[in-house]
């Protein structure tokens, strides 16, 4: 199938993005990478009247350290740019560790950073991560802009916070204190598939090697990214040992998340795949925190 018919406006600025939205409203999509959006549209499952793409406005397409020597990633940065990049791998090495599991070669030269996080998909890595490394999204209208944190960010399937008239137009994450280790895990049926189930773990250790936070966040097993707060707290102080790692994850499946079943995969084997996969991430984040020896 085609799109349905659609006005076409390509603006070459921030501003004259958020006039023509501002214009448009429910009516408009933002076009970015289009590795969504145009499927999409060729189903006709989106049927915009007004397509305001964002391709030109190149100020959008940074990757660059922040004030407090973390990371900031511009709307418009493809996912190979983020994916190759020495800043990402030593600020944000998470992101990196994502990146190869999203899509093909191919969709990743196309795709964009701001993208994958607006189409707020509950199966996207990158939602699942910024949410693991506190992140942050600046929205901007014509009335002004706001900081939204990640984790308030996503609120159901597919949605977001995101207003008609409203352009993302970038991230932040803050500098990771130090013997932080991240990890991403995911399980498909083929490569290149939607994850099953994946978790995005990162922790922090003190000086006795004892846990000071973790975070586990789930995707594709809820209408978003699924914080697993019990697990977190049953570790916060401990002695991080493959006991202790084990009932955290197994806490985690039981009772921080409320997988679906659908004809990909049955409830209980996400919850099963959710308990092998936050162990294996929490123990692969574990080391990467304590680092060699």
């Amino acid at each position: 199938m085609k799109p349905a018919p659609f006005e076409y406006f390509a603006p070459t600025s921030v501003d004259e993005a958020l006039a023509n939205l501002a214009e448009y409203g429910y009516e408009a999509k933002v076009l970015a990478g289009g590795q969504s959006l145009i499927p999409m549209m060729n189903f006709r499952l989106a049927q915009p009247s007004v397509i305001v793409d964002i391709n030109k406005i190149t100020e959008l397409a940074y990757i660059r350290e922040n004030e407090e020597g973390g990371l900031r990633i511009g709307a418009m940065a493809r996912h190979n740019q983020v994916e190759h990049n020495p800043l990402v791998a030593a600020r944000a090495a998470l992101i990196t560790d994502a990146m190869p599991q999203i899509a093909t070669v191919q969709v990743r030269s196309r795709g964009t950073f701001g993208g994958s996080i607006a189409h707020a998909d509950p199966s996207a890595e990158l939602a699942a991560v910024s949410v693991a490394l506190d992140g942050s999204f600046l929205l901007r209208t014509q009335r002004g802009e706001r900081w939204i944190p990640a984790n308030e960010f996503f609120v159901g399937l597919f949605t977001s916070v995101l207003e008609p008239d409203e352009l993302l137009l970038g991230a932040n994450f803050p500098a990771l204190p130090e013997r932080t280790g991240c990890a991403l895990v995911e399980v498909a049926r083929r490569t290149h598939d939607f994850a099953l189930v994946g978790v995005a773990a990162v922790v922090t250790l003190d000086r006795d090697d004892r846990c000071q936070r973790a975070r586990l966040v789930f995707f594709s097993v809820g209408d978003g990214p699924v914080i697993a707060k019990q697990a977190a707290d049953l570790l916060k102080g401990q002695e991080l040992t493959l006991k202790s790692m084990r009932a955290a994850a197994e806490t985690a499946a039981k009772l921080d998340i409320d997988p679906g079943s659908d004809i990909h995969a049955s409830a209980d084997y996400r919850r099963h795949l959710a308990g092998v996969l936050a162990y294996r991430a929490l123990e692969k984040a574990f080391k990467r925190a304590r680092g060699p020896g």
